[in-house]
C-alpha cells in the first residue's frame, strides 16, 4: 500500500509543474504552428470585430441624423449638401446617387417629353439607386467573410493540432515502451491546447459574424425603404 502511495506521488509531482506555457514550449513543430495560426486568425478577427463594430455603430448613428434631416427638409439641394458630411451613413449614399442623377436628367430634361421617355428617366434614376444600394451593400458586409471562416474553420484546425499531437504522443509511447500516467499526460495535454485555442478563436468570431449580420440587414432595409420613397417622392414632384 506504501509503495502504491509513493508511485502516485512521484507521478503527481510532474504534474504540479505543468503549465499552459510549459506545455506549449514542448508541443511539437506541427503544433505549434497549429497554434501559432490560430493566434493569428484570433488576432486578425477581434481587429475586424473592432473596425466593424466602429463602422457600423457611424453608419446607423449618420443614417439616422440624415433620414431626420430628410424628411424635416423641403429642398433636396440644401438634403445634398448636408450629406457630405454624412459619408457613413449608406441610405445618405444612396440618395447622393439617386439625387445625381435626378440632376442630369433635369438639366437634359426637354418639353414635351413623351410617356416613353418619362419612364425611361424614373428607370434611370431606380437603376442609380439599386447600384449605389449594392455598393453600400458590399461595404457593409466587408471583411465579415474572415468571421465566418473562422468560425467554422478555427474548431477543426484546433482539432488537427490535437489530434496530430496525440499521435505523436502515443508514438513517443511506443518508442519508450512505458504507458504510465507520467508519459501520456503531458502529450495529451499540450495536444488538446490546440482545441482550446481553436474554440477561444472561434466562439467571438461566429457571435460578432452574427451581430454584424443584424445590423447590417437592418441598414439594408434602410436603404430599400429609402429608395421606395425616393422613387415616390421623385414621381410626385419631377414626372407630374
Amino acid at each position: 500500500m506504501d509503495a502504491v502511495f509513493v508511485h502516485l506521488v512521484t507521478l503527481a509531482e510532474p504534474a504540479q509543474a505543468l503549465s499552459i506555457q510549459k506545455l506549449i514550449a514542448d508541443a511539437g513543430p506541427v503544433v505549434k504552428f497549429v497554434l501559432a495560426l490560430l493566434v493569428l486568425m484570433s488576432i486578425v478577427s477581434w481587429y475586424i470585430i473592432a473596425f466593424k463594430a466602429l463602422a457600423l455603430r457611424r453608419a446607423r448613428r449618420e443614417t439616422q441624423t440624415f433620414l431626420e434631416a430628410f424628411w424635416q427638409s423641403k429642398q433636396l439641394d440644401t438634403i445634398f449638401q448636408s450629406s457630405e458630411g454624412l459619408r457613413g451613413s449608406p441610405v445618405s449614399q444612396v440618395f447622393r446617387a439617386g439625387y445625381i442623377e435626378l440632376s442630369k436628367l433635369k438639366s437634359g430634361a426637354r418639353t414635351g417629353d413623351t410617356m416613353h421617355g418619362v419612364l425611361g428617366d424614373l428607370e434611370n434614376i431606380e437603376r442609380a439607386l439599386v447600384r449605389a444600394q449594392n455598393q453600400e451593400r458590399v461595404a457593409l458586409e466587408s471583411m465579415t467573410s474572415w468571421l465566418a471562416t473562422t468560425a467554422s474553420a478555427a474548431p477543426f484546425v484546433g482539432l488537427f493540432g490535437t489530434v496530430w499531437g496525440i499521435m505523436d504522443s502515443f508514438i513517443n509511447i511506443a518508442s519508450k515502451g512505458n504507458a504510465t500516467l507520467l508519459t501520456v499526460a503531458p502529450g495529451i495535454a499540450e495536444a488538446l491546447v490546440a482545441t482550446a485555442i481553436g474554440l477561444v478563436a472561434a466562439i467571438p468570431a461566429v457571435v460578432f459574424y452574427n451581430h454584424f449580420v443584424q445590423k447590417t440587414r437592418v441598414l439594408e432595409a434602410d436603404m430599400v425603404n429609402f429608395s421606395n420613397d425616393f422613387l415616390n417622392i421623385v414621381k410626385r414632384h419631377f414626372f407630374k
